[in-house]
């Protein structure tokens, strides 16, 4: 009996395919932009590897827990590596502005300035502000935080 070779090419990929490992979804973490939240990572994660750090960024802890907080809009990808490399788990981390109520956006032609008010406003820098408004806003918290640092410590 003579088999075509178009019938035993797909008859080949078939069985390639029925036996390939199938891949999991990635499951999604949900992170508001300048928070954190915590996600437990499965057994023996030694590397934790972030597509682009400046949407989110991750800090390992003792007993496979990680930190994630959320640094820009958008959303990348997260991959846990046991220590010979292979990955353990695959998440995909979505950063979004926070929802709350009490931010105010003020639009000065194309200048833009976000306020936080509860109760009353005050400066809330948010990634989307003016340069302008977000550079003298954000040297006054550091110069801030600078001052309650202390002696000999960096900011």
């Amino acid at each position: 009996m003579k088999f075509p070779v178009q019938k035993f090419a797909f008859l080949f990929f078939v069985i390639a395919c029925a036996s390939a490992p199938l891949s999991a979804k990635a499951e999604a973490i949900n992170v508001v932009l300048d928070r954190a939240t915590v996600l437990r990572l499965p057994e023996k994660v030694a590397t934790i590897v972030i597509g682009n750090p400046s949407i989110a960024d991750g800090s390992l802890q003792a007993g496979g827990l990680l930190v994630v907080t959320g640094k820009g809009y958008g959303n990348t990808n997260l991959l846990a590596l046991d220590r010979q490399g292979e990955t353990l788990a695959e998440y995909v981390v979505n950063v979004a502005a926070p929802k709350d109520d009490s931010k105010v956006t003020v639009y000065r032609g194309v200048e833009r300035e976000t306020w936080s008010c509860a109760p009353k406003c005050e400066h809330s820098v948010m990634l989307g502000d003016s340069n302008t408004y977000f550079s003298e806003s954000s040297s006054q918290v550091s110069a801030r935080n600078g001052q309650s640092a202390p002696q000999g410590a960096k900011p």
